[in-house]
């Protein structure tokens, strides 16, 4: 080979490999600005409250940034298949699909705590953190775990669970939790609501009980 065709060669490769470079360095730079913007609109969730809040989740949602899975439509991301949770995540996801929701999985950045999901049926976008009970773990020390991140908790079921600890449990999380509104339960093909005027009614656990084992 001639010096002035290794040249070539040589400039050619230069000249690519300074591209990749360029190319590279402007894609982490610009999921670094993501995310970071990200994690500013999720900080606001923990400052507003009322229709703001409500709006706040809505403008979160509609993120240009989110893009459907290939192998699920109505869930989207903005990446972060590589974390840990995200089968478990992914799991639940499919659930809420499941029974009418679009689903948004939201970034989990370092600085703060944040809810897991955006669900969105019929109008109205909510967030939960999602707890997956996996064994004899404990539920009532799942559902604690998550006061102070997220008002609506979506509790994945495993595992058979007893019924009646189930109750006190959901019971429990809204007398020592002033801010909880939802726990969203799902048990293989069953999903089940409670809010908090249904947990602090008299008869609760009876009616849990029998609704719950039907």
């Amino acid at each position: 080979m001639s010096k002035s065709i290794r040249l070539h060669y040589f400039s050619w490769y230069l000249t690519f490999s300074l591209l990749f470079c360029f190319v590279f360095k402007e894609k982490v730079v610009s999921l670094h600005f993501v995310m970071s913007d990200f994690t500013t609109e999720l900080k606001k969730l923990h400052e507003l409250s009322g229709a703001e809040f409500s709006r706040q989740v809505e403008r979160i949602a509609l993120r240009k940034e989110f893009h459907s899975l290939d192998t699920d439509p109505e869930i989207f991301t903005v990446g972060g298949e590589g974390s840990d949770d995200y089968q478990n995540l992914l799991i639940a996801a499919r659930k809420a699909v499941e029974i009418g929701y679009k689903v948004y999985l939201l970034p989990n950045p370092k600085e703060i705590r944040t809810a897991d999901f955006i669900l969105y049926k019929k109008g109205v976008y909510r967030v939960y953190d999602l707890k997956t009970v996996f064994g004899k773990s404990s539920v009532a020390n799942s559902l604690e775990d998550s006061i102070g991140q997220c008002n609506r908790i979506l509790l994945n079921l495993t595992v058979e669970y007893n019924t009646r600890s189930l109750a006190f449990a959901i019971k429990r999380y809204f007398e020592i939790n002033q801010d909880a509104i939802e726990i969203l339960i799902f048990k293989g093909g069953k999903h089940i609501s409670v809010d908090r005027t249904i947990a602090m009614r008299d008869g609760f656990l009876f009616r849990f009980k029998k609704f719950y084992e039907r």
